[in-house]
């Protein structure tokens, strides 16, 4: 089945009152944008036009999509033969992927008749406000931990495989260093970061054994998990034994991780222990339902961590799960048209719209006007055909943290 009925119902029931009405191929445009910050970052990354210009691309209903809509006996026989030739024929201009993007500015503006236009709003939303979403949090991580790499752990807490997929994409983005997602890994080309959980300790008969068995297996990239039992009693100490073990065979311990318990106290004598026995270069890594807030105590108390890595809160967005993400009518048969609303954050702008970023912030004006600053939106989409070349991660990665 094709993506075409990733769509909400009212989508293509409005779409089939404008084809009744013969207004389906009228032009229209719709601006995409957000109302506010989600809570917890201080500032929103764009991300997901990939995944949009690649589903407008692929648009199409096939036999299956149209037996179904058929089978809902909701859709008069003309309708369906229409959507059995569409294709996606319009306009796109949009913000480019790793970009920060402010309220109530267009991310990305749809021209294109207007049946098309109206079809496609949920599969935008969905794809765009998720994305930017994480990109935002991973970003807003990046920031706190001053610098040093946060991982992104979360592919078993995301929400569902596509969100897990998704969601590791998006926290490339935003800064991320590494994602622990293999296939997210394979697909974006981005870096992949893993090393054992507290299975594989309890596997063998003892820690030292199961640290033993890990340093064999990857005496390059040995990073030990040391909090199955008791961390600083016999976790460090075994990894430190392993440690040694590795130099005499001419290689080194790459760190050790923390994963629970108090953060702060077992890194600075996890740290002292570490180098005491000689082991400076040993990284240490903390993990354990972490978020922003934790990361921003850990790095304000001076805590000797070289990394971080950080799932559930990242990749469900917990502190704000849902970017304020609408799409709105802003023109139709080349006349502006707003709606307007008793809650002002509800009304809308009329008119195709430009942003332009200046040294004083953005400015939003219509799309013919000439103002100061950088046009924000690019086009990406000209009739229907694909305008810009996929950007790797890793570039997009560069220009969030820029």
């Amino acid at each position: 089945m094709s993506d075409a009925l990733f769509t909400d119902l009212y989508e293509l029931t409005m779409m089939a009152g404008y084809h009744v009405a013969g207004r389906s191929e009228e032009p229209a445009t719709f601006d995409l944008y957000f109302r506010h910050l989600p809570a917890g970052v201080d500032l929103v990354v764009a991300c997901g036009l990939e995944p949009v210009l690649d589903y407008l691309q692929r648009l199409r209903f096939d036999d299956r999509d149209l037996a179904y809509l058929r089978s809902l006996d909701l859709f008069r026989p003309a309708f369906l033969d229409y959507l059995a030739d569409l294709r996606f024929t319009g306009d796109v201009w949009a913000v480019s992927e790793g970009l920060p993007v402010f309220g109530d500015e267009p991310l990305v503006r749809v021209t294109a008749p207007l049946a098309q236009a109206q079809l496609v709003e949920t599969a935008l939303l969905n794809r765009i406000c998720y994305s930017s979403l994480v990109a935002s949090n991973a970003a807003q991580l990046v920031a706190c931990a001053r610098g040093k790499p946060v991982l992104e752990f979360g592919a078993r807490r995301a929400h569902g495989p596509d969100g897990a997929i998704t969601g590791a994409r998006a926290a490339m983005v935003g800064g991320c260093a590494a994602t622990s997602n293999v296939a997210a890994g394979e697909r974006f080309d981005v870096p992949v970061s893993g090393t054992q959980a507290h299975a594989w300790v309890m596997a063998f008969d003892s820690e030292l054994e199961a640290f033993r068995a890990y340093a064999r297996a990857f005496p390059d990239n040995c990073l030990l998990l040391v909090d199955t039992y008791d961390t600083l009693a016999v976790g460090v100490p075994n990894a430190i034994t392993v440690a040694q073990e590795l130099a005499a065979d001419g290689h080194r311990l790459a760190g050790v991780r923390l994963d629970s318990g108090d953060l702060l106290a077992l890194a600075q004598e996890t740290r002292r222990m570490l180098d005491e026995a000689g082991f400076h270069d040993a990284k240490i890594l903390a993990s354990g339902d972490l978020d922003a807030d934790a990361v921003t105590e850990l790095e304000q108390a001076g805590a000797p961590i070289d990394g971080y890595g950080v799932g559930t809160s990242l990749l469900t967005a917990r502190r704000d799960p849902a970017l304020s993400g609408v799409y709105k009518l802003a023109e139709i048969g080349g006349q502006p048209v707003l709606k307007i609303s008793g809650n002002p954050r509800k009304t809308t702008s009329p008119g195709r719209k430009q942003v332009w970023r200046q040294d004083s912030g953005d400015v939003i004006g219509l799309a013919d006007e000439d103002l100061q600053g950088e046009p924000l939106l690019v086009e990406a989409m000209r009739a229907g055909r694909r305008l810009l070349a996929t950007v790797p991660v890793a570039e997009l990665r560069t220009r969030c943290r820029q």
